[in-house]
């Protein structure tokens, strides 16, 4: 048997190539959208993908199945557990006919080659989640190895309950779902201890609030030493437990969960925009485009054009993207020429394909000194805050509010920054900003944001660590 793990490192989302070395045959479980890399992958190996599978409905990126089903034919094994609200609505093709597919139930298998895989439903994360038992029957076993855990349980934690109301608007959903994700954990530690378990995400994803580090696990390790397994116990502590300090889902999110539901578009290629000089730059400013600077924060705050956005390209770019742009709309880039594959890629991969072109930070440079209209973002150490620079001004922290209450400036005002974009309304635009984070990187995120819209805006360097760290008053 063959396993490949491909990750992707921004969004912290693992996908799996499983090959049968015999027959030649491959699966690829909960692909993104650039599917290039995944026929890459099988090709290096001598291998065909004639299958597709997906453990549920994705909040974070939108899916590559469709995609890779159009490119390779394979088929697609996807869930037919849950209600109506969590069926796959783009099986059959608009032009008519119907991918190959096979809908999947609790208990039923398929073959890849000589490789079974055995369906487990799974639900809490989301009502129609299914995780994959792997069985290498080529290899002569008749026990599995592995399960395919998609969003059930990661390495140190598990898949968070509450994104049907968080994300995707059901009110009232998270504490049944956690309901059902008790029930599920109670099925997950009746598996075989030696069990490997390969999950969909690791650290730094937004599905969980405490994943680890390391990419796999086996049953027996998560179950002494996962802390959210070890709540799974008693129903009620559980459900306590799960739904506390979950961070905000980017906004994006309800978006991910309604395209993937109702099928994601076809991309074909990779977006190619087009280079842009000096006069396409300052005719964008006039037009107030949307313009996202991925340069170092230093250079952008010291200097960039007018009303354009920042984002690094770090794990922070697609939740900074996808929770400031809107799909549809052209926007286009600041960025490296060595680096533009690197944010194009990024951007598809949250449904964001409209980057119509993009200048090098040589080309601003040349706007710059054509006279092209420029901005800065004014900055002041946050150690440096004292009761007169704060007088009249609002103190906004764009932390998590699991942060926020376990310690904040006090008369700070908390939104997070993902979710700030459509919470402006509560700021007042009569009043300077000081905004700030954690470290920087947020509250950079947000205070160009928050500049594009007129509001006057400071930037606390070194953000709360460094007012931890100067003994700044702190409120709990």
């Amino acid at each position: 048997m063959l396993f490949r793990m491909l990750y992707d490192d921004k969004l912290a989302q693992a996908s799996y190539l499983i090959g049968c070395q015999r027959t030649g045959e491959a699966l690829v479980i909960d692909p993104e959208r650039d599917v290039e890399r995944y026929i890459e992958a099988a090709t290096r190996e001598g291998m065909k993908i004639t299958a597709i599978a997906e453990t549920h409905i994705h909040a974070d990126y939108l899916s590559g199945a469709r995609e890779l089903a159009e490119r390779t034919g394979a088929r697609l094994y996807v869930s037919d557990e849950g209600d109506a609200n969590w069926k796959y609505r783009w099986l059959d093709k608009k032009a008519g006919g119907s991918y190959e597919h096979k809908l999947l139930k609790d208990g039923d298998t398929f073959q890849v080659g000589n490789i079974e895989l055995r369906t487990l439903h799974t639900p809490g994360h989301t009502p129609e989640h299914i995780s994959f038992m792997v069985t290498d029957r080529g290899g002569g076993a008749n026990e599995p190895m592995g399960i395919a855990t998609g969003d059930f349980v990661f390495v140190g934690d598990v898949g968070r309950p509450d994104l049907l109301e968080t994300a995707a608007g059901q009110t009232g959903a998270k504490e049944p779902a956690a309901r059902v994700l008790y029930q599920s954990l109670q099925r997950f530690k009746n598996l075989p201890e030696y069990l490997q378990v390969w999950p969909a995400h690791g650290s730094g994803s937004a599905c969980g609030k405490a994943l680890g580090a390391v990419p796999q696990s086996t049953v027996g390790y998560e179950k002494r030493f996962n802390a959210a397994i070890a709540d799974a116990t008693e129903e009620r502590r559980f459900v306590q437990a799960i739904l506390d300090g979950q961070p905000e889902p980017p906004l994006y999110f309800a978006r991910m969960k309604r395209d993937n539901k109702e099928g994601p578009a076809l991309l074909g290629k990779l977006p190619s925009p087009k280079p842009l000089d000096v006069n396409a730059l300052k005719k964008l400013v006039s037009e107030k485009a949307i313009i996202l600077d991925t340069r170092p924060w230093a250079q952008f705050r010291e200097s960039h054009i007018a009303d354009s956005l920042w984002a690094p390209l770090s794990n922070y770019f697609p939740n900074a993207a996808g929770s400031y742009i809107e799909p549809g709309t052209p926007f286009y880039l600041i960025v490296a020429e060595n680096r533009l594959k690197e944010a194009v890629t990024d951007l598809i991969r949250i449904g964001l394909d409209e980057v119509a072109g993009y200048a090098t930070p040589e080309t601003l440079a040349q706007y710059q000194t054509a006279g092209g209209r420029v901005a800065q973002i004014a900055s002041l150490p946050i150690a440096k805050l004292n009761s007169e620079e704060g007088k009249n001004a609002l103190l906004l922290d764009v932390r998590g509010a699991a942060e926020f209450e376990a310690g904040h400036l006090r008369n700070a005002v908390n939104i997070a920054y993902t979710h700030l974009s459509k919470r402006l309304a509560e700021l007042p635009k009569e009043r300077k900003i000081l905004v700030h984070c954690r470290t920087d990187n947020r509250s950079a995120i947000a205070a160009a944001l928050l500049q594009r819209h007129g509001y006057s805006v400071t930037h606390l360097g070194g953000g709360f660590a460094a007012w931890q760290q100067a003994q700044g008053e702190i409120v709990q």
